[in-house]
């Protein structure tokens, strides 16, 4: 009898290591500063520890200046890892590109300038993809400051933000880029959350003096309209908001550049929100990205990449 209980506690461990190796992990894209590497990316069972991988896996090639800030990704149906980043801080009407099946082999980059059409751009900054299930099609947001063309307050003319917003199904082809969100002040660093069908959150930064923190707000649809904008909930100086699912919660990750670390807020319904910034630890040098989840066998390949394994 007490063989077979050693057998049952044996086969049982067994399985849930099995299960443990087959439970997806988080993954983190980043960059480094003066952003001129390329992309990093960091990794998660948890969604609160992460680890650096500590290596280069995509070195920018695009746009004029050559650097990568700012990289969002997101996967398609098909598999396919779709990446774009910030090309460039100012004189500039557009953003990277490129895909990968692996994480680790990449395409061929490219510049979109997705505001060709509008020849005062001063800036294209933090693209966020989002994948709308719903309509099976892309969605790309960034911020672009086109002077004189809304009201501001304290900001320079150069450095009043609004959303915009393009849609593909291909990457080939782009819709004419249109204004995706005018909330009445300068706005930057957009995430789309989908929380459940018909229940939408945008992540945001209020880019204004003397705020520059962040806030969410709701619709019903992906391409808003938004409306229901909460408070502010982070310190002064936050920015490159980014939310994912963690058990029953959300964490909405920012960049507190001021304090030099990164902070993290909880919620579970993005009306009240508990900073839980001591509970999680996050790699120095970590910057603005986008989490995702990947198979802990496409991790293991790029650990292997990495020189990890």
């Amino acid at each position: 009898m007490k063989g077979n209980k050693i057998y049952i506690w044996l086969l049982l461990a067994l399985t849930l290591a099995s299960c443990a190796s087959k439970k997806d992990v988080y993954m983190f894209t980043s960059f480094h500063e003066p952003a001129s590497e390329g992309l990093r990316m960091l990794y998660s069972d948890d969604a609160y520890h992460w680890t650096d991988l500590n290596h280069v896996f995509l070195k920018p090639e695009a746009g004029e200046a050559k650097i990568m800030r700012d990289p969002s990704l997101a996967q398609g149906p098909d598999g396919t890892f779709h990446l774009v980043w910030t090309t460039n801080w100012k004189n500039d009407n557009g953003f990277g590109y490129a895909s990968s099946k692996d994480l680790i082999h990449w395409s061929a980059q490219r510049h979109i300038p997705i505001m060709a059409s509008e020849p005062n751009t001063v800036n294209v900054w933090a693209p966020e993809l989002f994948y709308d299930d719903e309509q099976k099609q892309f969605i790309i947001v960034w911020a672009s400051t086109i002077p004189f063309r809304f009201p501001k307050g304290q900001e320079d003319e150069n450095n009043n933000h609004r959303l915009y917003y393009t849609t593909t199904k291909d990457f080939v082809t782009f819709t004419l880029a249109k204004l995706f969100l005018d909330p009445g002040f300068s706005v930057i660093d957009a995430q789309i959350v989908r929380v459940a069908k018909g229940n939408y959150v945008l992540v945001m930064k209020d880019n204004t003096r003397p705020n520059r923190n962040i806030l969410v707000a709701s619709a019903s649809s992906p391409l808003g309209p938004y409306s229901n904008y909460s408070k502010r909930f982070t310190e002064l100086y936050s920015e490159g908001p980014n939310a994912t699912k963690a058990g029953d919660k959300w964490l909405i990750y920012y960049d507190s550049y001021r304090l030099k670390r990164y902070g993290a807020m909880a919620t579970f319904d993005f009306k009240t929100f508990t900073d839980v910034s001591g509970q999680v630890s996050v790699p120095e040098g970590h910057k603005h990205g986008t989490i995702f989840k990947v198979s802990r066998k496409t991790l293991n390949n790029i650990k292997k990449e990495a020189g990890h394994l």
